[in-house]
């Protein structure tokens, strides 16, 4: 088994290969005067199982990076060659909402399979069905253990905390955190008016003197989030907590979340932030060990679904 890792997200890489007890494979990149990538694998990697560790957060270039990965692993003939996304990003454009737009998500996945990626890894996707989009065999790990056994520490109880869905579309996944922690669930009813912006319509549940824990896939523009914390505490909220898999934190988000009434934001570090985007409401959890569980298991031929058991 051979482990390497692009550039988007070196720590979480380096956190995974320390759970195997392995070694980050030695590889080279370079970019030409023109922004041209080059990249070259630096060690042996014919007949090995290979692991290719990338993000897709911007820039682009971490996409056609992890492309070139993979297209330069199945030409040094790697026996199997696993793309690792932590965060696959383009999972928002999941269909043709309008005419003339392309379902990048699915385009994205024809181009791995295209260069010859063998399996895809991949965490808490922004829609499920993205799993359907290839032929490939897809692991779709959730980042719910290690965030239900983070949020356990808050001493979340049923009298006086509830999980916040900020959208018809996050409901299940926050249900599901409110079984498990024996806690009250509520829903917000949201009109999206054009990307990145929503409108609050309706409040679902009773948040009077109750401790908040407001659950989404991401945190991108942070928008539907403030909504939905204002939202809390004009309708009686004590406090607010984010919870997200995935911290993008774009545009003036973290202005904006240092501004709102959030007490704390808790992501995974599946995105790999700049020391600018670091902030003092901020709190990262590590999923390397769920990930380096499931390269195990994947390697070895193991279940990688017994990982989902909470």
């Amino acid at each position: 088994m051979k482990i390497f890792s692009g550039r988007s997200n070196n720590i979480l890489a380096n956190e995974i290969a320390k759970n195997l007890n392995v070694k980050i494979g030695k590889s080279t990149f370079r970019q030409f005067a023109d922004g041209e990538l080059w990249f070259k694998y630096e060690e042996n990697i014919r007949g090995q199982d290979v692991f290719v560790i990338q993000s897709t957060h911007p820039p682009a270039e971490n996409i056609l990076e992890l492309v070139l990965m993979i297209d330069a692993a199945v030409r040094a003939s790697a026996d199997r060659v696993t793309a690792v996304i932590p965060y696959y990003g383009y999972a928002r454009q999941d269909r043709k909402d309008q005419p003339r737009v392309p379902i990048s998500a699915r385009a994205m996945m024809d181009i791995l399979a295209s260069v010859g990626a063998s399996r895809v890894l991949a965490m808490d996707l922004h829609s499920a069905q993205i799993q359907g989009f290839t032929h490939l065999p897809f692991d779709h790990l959730y980042a719910r253990k290690i965030i239900l056994k983070h949020l356990k520490k808050l001493q979340p109880n049923s009298k006086d905390t509830v999980i916040l869905a900020p959208d018809v579309g996050r409901a299940p996944m926050a249900q599901s955190y409110a079984k498990h922690l024996g806690v009250g669930f509520a829903l917000i009813d949201k009109r999206r008016i054009e990307p990145n912006k929503a409108k609050v319509l309706h409040m679902i549940g009773n948040l009077e003197s109750k401790k908040v824990i407001i659950l989404d896939d991401m945190i991108d523009t942070a928008g539907s989030m403030i909504n939905a914390a204002e939202t809390a505490m004009e309708n009686g909220a004590k406090s607010v907590v984010s919870v997200a898999t995935h911290g993008l934190f774009s545009d003036d988000a973290i202005d904006q979340i240092m501004k709102s009434s959030i007490e704390k934001v808790i992501v995974a570090n599946t995105v790999q932030l700049s020391e600018k985007k670091y902030f003092e409401k901020l709190e990262i959890i590590s999923v390397a060990p769920l990930f380096a569980n499931a390269i195990a298991n994947i390697h070895s031929g193991e279940s990688v679904s017994a990982l989902f058991n909470v």
